[in-house]
C-alpha cells in the first residue's frame, strides 16, 4: 500500500479538523490547473528561464480563468527545473514534482490543515530552492505526518521555535515575493511525507523520475488533505 492509500485509509476511520490552506470559497472562486510539462506548449524556455516573465505567465493565465489560484503539479513530470542547478543529478534531472503547487498572489494567507506542532523550519536561500519553509507535525493517533509549506516570506520564520503548537486554521505563513521564495512566481508549495527522513527544515521537492515509486511509499496526494478541487 503506498503512501496515499495509507492516508486516505487512515482518515476514512479517523476524522480530523481540516482547516482550508488559502482562503477559498467554493461558491464563489475559481481554480485553474497549471500544466507545467513538455506538453504545455506555451511554455518555452525564454518564459520559464525568466522569473518576470513566468509571473506574467501565471498572472495571465489567472487573469485569463478569472480564477483566484492556479493549481497542480502532484507527480507531474516537470521542464521548468532544467536551468535550476539544484534539479541536475548528473544523468538524470530531479524533474518528477512530488507536492502541490498553489499559485497566487504575493502575500497570500497561509492557514495549517491539521493540528500541530513546528518540526523545523529554515531559509533554503539558493535560486530555485524553496526560500523560507515550514515543516509542521502531525500525530494523528498513531499516524505521524509532516507537512512542509514552501516559498514562504522571510517575516514567517520570525519568532517560531520547534514544537510550538500549531492549530488548524491558523495563520502560518504567506506567499513569498520572488525576490525571498527562490526566484520563481509567488506560489506555495504544500507536500506531505510520512517520515522526514533524518531531514530538518528542506525535503526533496521533486525527485529523478526513476525514484516515483520509492517516493510513492512516503509521499501521498497532498490534494488528499487540501480538497480544492
Amino acid at each position: 500500500m503506498d503512501a496515499s492509500a495509507r492516508l486516505s485509509a487512515w482518515l476514512k476511520h479517523h476524522p480530523q479538523p481540516i482547516s482550508s490552506i488559502v482562503d477559498f470559497d467554493i461558491k464563489t472562486d475559481r481554480l485553474v490547473s497549471f500544466d507545467l510539462t513538455r506538453a504545455n506548449s506555451e511554455l518555452n524556455a525564454g518564459i520559464v528561464n525568466d522569473t518576470e516573465k513566468f509571473s506574467q505567465w501565471v498572472n495571465q493565465k489567472l487573469a485569463g480563468s478569472k480564477a483566484r489560484y492556479g493549481i497542480g503539479g502532484y507527480m507531474e513530470l516537470r521542464t521548468i527545473y532544467d536551468n535550476r542547478e539544484q534539479f541536475d543529478t548528473g544523468e538524470e534531472r530531479r524533474s518528477l514534482h512530488l507536492g502541490v503547487d498553489i499559485w497566487a498572489d504575493a502575500g497570500t494567507p497561509v492557514y495549517a490543515r491539521l493540528n500541530g506542532t513546528v518540526h523545523s523550519f529554515q531559509d533554503n536561500n539558493h535560486f530555485g530552492d524553496y526560500g523560507p519553509t515550514i515543516i509542521l507535525q502531525h500525530d494523528l493517533d498513531g499516524l505521524t505526518l509532516y507537512s512542509l509549506y514552501g516559498h514562504l516570506s522571510r517575516t514567517n520564520l520570525v519568532g517560531l521555535s520547534i514544537g510550538q503548537q500549531i492549530t488548524s486554521g491558523q495563520l502560518i505563513a504567506n506567499f513569498g515575493t520572488a525576490d525571498e521564495n527562490g526566484n520563481w512566481p509567488p506560489h506555495l508549495h504544500f507536500q506531505l511525507m510520512l517520515d522526514m527522513q533524518g531531514k530538518t527544515g528542506d525535503y526533496p521537492g521533486a525527485c529523478r523520475n526513476s525514484e516515483k515509486d520509492i517516493y510513492l511509499q512516503n509521499i501521498p496526494d497532498p490534494n488528499i488533505l487540501l480538497r480544492l478541487q
